[in-house]
C-alpha cells in the first residue's frame, strides 16, 4: 500500500497560493452558474404548474420585419407570419433600399394578405446604421402600440408564436423577450453557431429572469411603441452601427417591465451563416456594442468570463506544480465543475430544444471566449469596419 502523507505546512507559500486562487474561481464560477444559469428550469416549472400569469385579452399588434434583398426569403417565410392564428394583427415589412425583387414579391402578397403594409428607405438615404433608420420607419408606420419584431429569414416555429410572445403584455410589461435558435446542420461551422447561440440565449434569458435584463434579439422580441417614443428610440446610439436590438433594450429594460417567452412554439428559426467569414463578420458586429452597455452589464458579463479565464489558467499552473496532492484537488474541481456545466447545458439545449453538447462543453467553453477575443482584436486592429446589417 502506498501511503501518501499531506503536511500543509510542507507546501511552499506560492503553490499555497495557486490552489486558493483555484479555489476562489471555482467557488465564483459554481455560485454564477447555480445561481444565474438555471432560471430557465425554475421558469419552466413555473410554467408546467400554471404558476405564471398571462394575459388573454389579446391586444391589436404590430409586426416589424425589415428586408434588404430578401426576396427568397420573404416567399417563403412571410406568409408563415402572415397566418399567424391571431385574432387583430398588422404586418409591415420595411424595404431597405433593396435592389432585388422585394417590392414585386410584397405587391404580390398584398393581393392575399390585407393585413400586410410595406414602406421602404431611400435608395440615396445616407446614415450610420441602415436597420435602425429602416426600424424607425417601421414604428413609426404601426398603427398599434404593441410591436413584435423579427427578420425577413426568420421563420416562426409554429402560428401560435404571436400569442405565446404577446400573451405577457400587461399594464406592467413593456418588454418581451423571445429564443430566436439557427437551424441546425451537420457541420463543425454550425455546431459552433448553434452553441454560441445558445450560452448567448442562456445568458440573457437567466439574467432577464434574475432581474437583470440586458439584451434581446431583433430576431424574436416586442416591445410597445409607446415605450419607443417615450425613450426617444435609438438616438443616445445612432452614431453606432448596431445596437438596434441589445443596446436599446440595455438601456429601457428594467426589473419589472420585462418579461420571458421561451416555449419551442414561440420561437423563431433562421438560417446560420454560410462560412466562416461571414460568421466572424456577424460576431464582430454583434461585439461592437458590449463597450457601450451599462456599467453594471458589463460587471455582470465580465465577472463570469473573468473568472473562468482565472480558472483555467489556475489550473494549469496546479498541473506544473508537480505535487500529486494539488493536482488531485485540481481535477477533482475541474470535473465538479465541468459536470455542472454539462448537466446544466444540456438541461437548458433540451428545454430550448436545441442540439446537445458532450465533451463539446469543455471545448466550447475554451474556443467560444477565444473566439470572441480574436474578433476584437482584429476588429481594433483593423480601425473597425463597415458592416451590412443583414
Amino acid at each position: 500500500m502506498i501511503d501518501i502523507e499531506f503536511d500543509i505546512y510542507s507546501i511552499p507559500v506560492w503553490q499555497l497560493a495557486i490552489l486558493g486562487v483555484l479555489a476562489l474561481a471555482f467557488i465564483v464560477q459554481m455560485f454564477w452558474w447555480l445561481r444565474y444559469f438555471t432560471g430557465i428550469f425554475r421558469y419552466n416549472r413555473k410554467f408546467r404548474k400554471n404558476k405564471i400569469k398571462f394575459n388573454y385579452e389579446f391586444p391589436p399588434v404590430s409586426v416589424i420585419i425589415c428586408a434588404k434583398d430578401e426576396e427568397e426569403n420573404l416567399k417563403v417565410n412571410l406568409p408563415v407570419v402572415l397566418e399567424q392564428m391571431y385574432p387583430d394583427f398588422e404586418v409591415i415589412v420595411v424595404n431597405d433600399a433593396s435592389f432585388d425583387d422585394t417590392e414585386e414579391v410584397l405587391a404580390e402578397m398584398k393581393l392575399k394578405y390585407p393585413n400586410l403594409r410595406s414602406t421602404y428607405v431611400p435608395e440615396n438615404a445616407k446614415f450610420i446604421d441602415s436597420k435602425k433608420f429602416a426600424l424607425t420607419l417601421g414604428i413609426k408606420a404601426a398603427k398599434n402600440d404593441v410591436l413584435v419584431f423579427t427578420d425577413a429569414d426568420c421563420k416562426p416555429t409554429s402560428k401560435d408564436w404571436l400569442n405565446n410572445i404577446v400573451r405577457h403584455f400587461d399594464t406592467n410589461t413593456d418588454i418581451v423577450i423571445g429564443y430566436a435558435p439557427y437551424i441546425r446542420r451537420k457541420s463543425l461551422l454550425n455546431a459552433f453557431q448553434v452553441f454560441d447561440t445558445l450560452f448567448i440565449g442562456m445568458q440573457y434569458i437567466n439574467y432577464s429572469l434574475a432581474g437583470k435584463t440586458y439584451m434581446g434579439v431583433g430576431r424574436n422580441m416586442a416591445y410597445k411603441k409607446s415605450l419607443y417614443l417615450k425613450s426617444k428610440g435609438f438616438t443616445t446610439h445612432l452614431n453606432l452601427q448596431s445596437g438596434d436590438d441589445d443596446l436599446f433594450i440595455n438601456e429601457v429594460a428594467t426589473k419589472n417591465n420585462t418579461r420571458i417567452e421561451i416555449q419551442p412554439d414561440s420561437q423563431t428559426l433562421s438560417e446560420p451563416k454560410p462560412n466562416c467569414n461571414l460568421w466572424i463578420r456577424q460576431k464582430e458586429r454583434h461585439l461592437s456594442t458590449a463597450p457601450h452597455y451599462k456599467t453594471g452589464t458589463k460587471w455582470l458579463i465580465g465577472t463570469e468570463l473573468a473568472f473562468r479565464t482565472m480558472f483555467y489558467i489556475a489550473l494549469i499552473a496546479t498541473f506544473t506544480i508537480g505535487n500529486l496532492i494539488i493536482c488531485g484537488i485540481g481535477v477533482l474541481l475541474f470535473i465538479i465543475r465541468y459536470i455542472t456545466q454539462y448537466v446544466i447545458i444540456n438541461k437548458s439545449a433540451t428545454q430550448l430544444r436545441e442540439r446537445h453538447y458532450y465533451f463539446g462543453v469543455f471545448l466550447m467553453d475554451i474556443l467560444m471566449p477565444l473566439i470572441n477575443l480574436t474578433v476584437n482584436i482584429k476588429s481594433k486592429l483593423s480601425g473597425g469596419s463597415v458592416y451590412k446589417w443583414k
